[in-house]
Formats: C-alpha cells, sequence, structure tokens
C-alpha cells in the first residue's frame, strides 16, 4: 500500500522528529525523580508523612519556570553551538550531575540535603523544558507541530516509564542509589542528542544595550510588548487561559466519580493506565495529522468541538453505575480526542511565539494556559455537591463553549497578516516580518509537502 505523500514528507525519514522524540525522552526522564519516585523512596525509609507532604513545593519550578524564562533568550554561555543549543549544553550536564548527587543522598537520616537537590533537578529541568520547547517552535513550521509534539510525547511517556517503573522495578536488584544514579548515566546522553541536534535558524537582533539593568530590563518588557501590541492580544489571552477549563473542571472530580459509580479499583487503574496511554498516543499523532491537514485554524475548531461533545460520555455514565464497558469506552474516547484537541491548541500556542522571544513568551502563554487549574479548578469540589453528577458534568461540558467562541472571534477579526515574498531581512515576530506566526486562517489552504522543513 502506497502512503499518502502528506505522511512520507513528514514522517518518514525525518531525523528532526526523531531528536524531537529525544528531547521528550530527556525532558519527562526527572519529572518522576522529583515527584512519585522520590515520595516512593522516602515513604520505604520511614520518612514522615508532613515530610513526604512537603515534596509538593518541588514543583513549583515547572510553574515559575517563565520567571527566568527571559535568560533563555539571551546569548547562550557555548555561543558557538547557537543560542538553543548552546544552553542546552550547559544545562544537561548540570541536570547529570544533580540526579548523580540526588542518587548519592541519604533522604532517611538526612532528608533535607535530598529534598534541595530535588529542588535543583526540577529547577534544570524546568530549564531544560524552556530550551527544548523553543528548539521545537523555532525548528519545526506551523503545520508541522502537531507532529512535532506527538514525537515529543511518546519520548516523554516513555521517559517517565524509565524513572518511575523502571526505577522501582530496578530497585530490588540495584538497590535505590545504584537505580537513581542509572538514570544520572542514561542522562549523560542527552548531550549526545543536543550535539548531533541542528540549530534553528535564529532572528536578527539588534545589539544587547549596556548596562546590565537595562539588558534586564529588555529582556522582560520587550517580549511582552511584543506580544501584547498585536492587534487582539488580550482576546487572545483569554482563549488561552479559557481553553483547559473543561478539562479542569471534568478532571478534578473523576477518581470520586469513578468511586461512586461503583467501580472498583483495578478496573478504574486499567482504563486510565494503559487504555487511556494508548489513546493519549493514537491522540496527539492523530492531532498532528489533523493540523497538517486541515491547517491550524480548521484544526482547532473541529477538534475542539469533537472534545466537547464527545465529554457528553461522561453525562451518560453518571447515569450508568456499575457499567464497566461503558467506562472502558469513555475512558479511552475521551483520552483520545482530548490528545487531539492539546496537540492543535499546543501547535497555536508555539505559532504565536516570535522567534526573537521564543522561551519567554512560549513559558508565559503556557502558564496562562494553566490558570484555570490553578483557581477556578479548586471550586470543581464544591460545584460537583451542589449540582449532582449528571449536572455538572454537563456543566463541564458546556464550559467549554467560551474557549471556543473566542477562537472563533480570533480566527474571524485577527487573521494574520498575509505572506509575501521578503525582500529585506526584518526581525522575525516584528510586524515587518509576516511570515513569524502561524497561518491560523481556515479558509487557507495547507503548505504543500516540500515547504517541510
Amino acid at each position: 500500500m502506497r502512503l499518502p505523500p502528506f505522511f512520507r514528507a513528514r514522517f518518514l525519514g525525518n531525523r528532526r522528529l526523531a531528536t524531537m522524540a529525544a528531547f521528550g525522552y530527556f525532558a519527562g526522564l526527572p519529572l518522576p525523580l522529583t515527584g512519585f519516585t522520590l515520595t516512593q523512596w522516602l515513604a520505604e525509609g520511614g520518612v514522615s508523612l508532613a515530610a513526604i507532604g512537603l515534596t509538593a513545593n518541588i514543583g513549583l519550578a515547572y510553574t515559575l519556570k517563565f520567571l527566568w524564562s527571559p535568560i533563555l533568550d539571551q546569548r547562550a554561555p557555548l555561543a558557538f553551538l547557537g543560542r538553543r543549543r548552546g544552553w542546552l549544553a550547559v544545562i544537561q550536564p548540570a541536570l547529570a550531575l544533580a540526579i548523580a548527587a540526588m542518587a548519592l543522598s541519604d533522604p532517611h537520616g538526612h532528608p533535607l540535603p535530598t529534598f534541595l537537590i530535588a529542588a535543583l533537578v526540577a529547577f534544570l529541568s524546568a530549564s531544560q523544558d524552556i530550551a527544548i520547547d523553543a528548539w521545537r517552535i523555532e525548528t519545526f513550521p506551523p503545520d508541522s507541530q502537531g507532529p512535532a509534539l506527538g514525537a515529543y510525547v511518546v519520548g516523554y511517556r516513555a521517559a517517565m516509564l524509565t524513572s518511575g517503573a523502571g526505577v522501582l522495578a530496578s530497585v530490588a536488584w540495584l538497590g535505590w542509589h545504584g537505580a537513581l544514579l542509572g538514570i544520572a548515566a542514561l542522562f549523560v546522553l542527552a548531550l549526545g542528542v543536543t550535539l548531533l541536534a541542528k540549530e534553528p535558524p535564529q532572528p536578527v537582533v539588534p545589539p544587547p544595550p549596556p548596562g546590565l539593568a537595562a539588558r534586564i530590563a529588555e529582556a522582560i518588557r520587550d517580549p511582552l510588548r511584543d506580544f501584547l501590541s498585536r492587534p487582539g492580544a488580550w482576546v487572545v489571552l483569554a482563549y488561552v487561559a479559557l481553553f483547559y477549563l473543561d478539562e479542569v473542571l471534568a478532571g478534578k472530580m473523576l477518581a470520586p466519580l469513578y468511586r461512586s459509580l461503583g467501580f472498583e479499583r483495578a478496573t478504574v487503574a486499567l482504563a486510565t493506565g494503559p487504555f487511556a496511554l494508548g489513546a493519549t498516543l493514537a491522540g496527539y499523532a492523530v492531532g498532528g495529522l489533523v493540523v497538517g491537514w486541515l491547517g491550524l485554524g480548521r484544526a482547532l475548531i473541529v477538534t475542539g468541538f469533537t472534545q466537547m461533545a464527545f465529554m457528553s460520555l461522561y453525562v451518560v455514565l453518571t447515569l450508568s453505575p456499575g457499567n464497566t464497558p461503558l467506562l472502558y469506552g469513555t475512558v479511552i474516547t475521551e483520552a483520545f480526542v482530548q490528545a487531539m484537541a492539546q496537540a492543535s491548541f499546543i501547535a497555536y500556542l508555539s505559532s504565536l511565539c516570535s522567534l526573537r522571544f521564543t522561551a519567554t513568551q512560549y513559558a508565559l502563554l503556557s502558564s496562562v494556559a494553566a490558570m484555570a487549574s490553578h483557581t477556578l479548578g479548586g471550586l470543581s469540589g464544591f460545584a460537583a455537591q451542589a449540582l449532582g453528577w449528571t449536572t455538572f458534568y454537563a456543566v463541564a461540558m458546556f464550559s467549554a463553549l467560551p474557549s471556543m467562541i473566542l477562537m472563533l472571534v480570533i480566527l474571524r477579526r485577527f487573521p494574520p497578516p498575509p505572506k509575501s515574498p521578503a525582500t529585506a531581512t526584518p526581525i522575525a515576530g516584528s510586524a515587518a516580518d509576516p511570515g513569524s506566526a502561524a497561518d491560523p486562517n481556515p479558509r487557507a489552504p495547507p503548505p504543500s509537502p516540500g515547504a517541510v522543513r
């Protein structure tokens, strides 16, 4: 069977997608080490529950990474490797050493040094995420952001199995110190991926102003000024902030919902574990294809409304207690369509970033996208208790409408400027550079396969 030209051009033999998957692997590898794997290590050593609970604060680095993201938009210490690889080549060896130091620590007798090293691991891991996100956005054209994200997620999920379940399985014959040192040794390979990766094209930037204070002010002010000066910037921010609202409301209450409907723990584990994982990976892959086939604008509309429609399965589930086949079908379907929608959405976020400020703007946008989870998500329990399960999940389903209406407004009123050949080399992301952002206009055809870099 002959594969479609679209598929051949974007996937087969695509070295950059393979690099993206490898970067995703090393981005996911440190996460369990500061989360579940760490708490398991502490629990087995008899560390108090109060101390274990404090490890939740270690993950703040992932939420607050926008605070230092402007630094990674500046000239890298290893400038001969380029801006993105230069920063990664500094961060990754430091991260490997931090993981090794954590492996050699004694959390049972002296937990504080372990906590501090784990916080350093989280900080370096979040910094690596900033640089990898910037590399992805600058390397892949807008219509290929979906496939790039799919490759990233495959690597990311594999890494979390390695440093999560993989570490726990190897503790029996290596011990905790040996198992964690194995992760540190594995992470040494990350630098090889960085050195083999191709540095993305860099925009033309003006020379930095003299003086440290002026440089810091410019690094923080200019990315914000660049974004907020665009037509419809506040409407875009509102859409980004509301996008995950339905998922947040529904997702926070899933565990108590399953329990109240009488599903056994093993049944829920099977549904939300391997079944959901497979559906999620397939959803990201299909979401990437949809972005390439339909264009970013149409993909956002189709995947967004599809996700909202299939959330009605949870409403049906609330009326069918103990129906195990319906539980499996609901979890698998929702995981698939949710991943499709997220692939389109993250491709859209990537398209909003000017190449000059990629790291800073993407870190800020991703923080805005998480806003609903840290604010309105806290009200989900009160709402479920007051409304009952069926009404609550109906409300959660329709809570996606505001973001979809805003997206329709954005596509209609604030389309990107038309692309035209440029005779000069403007600063990417400026008004003179119409090719710096994706074309979310649903009426525009997707680029030909030959346009993919």
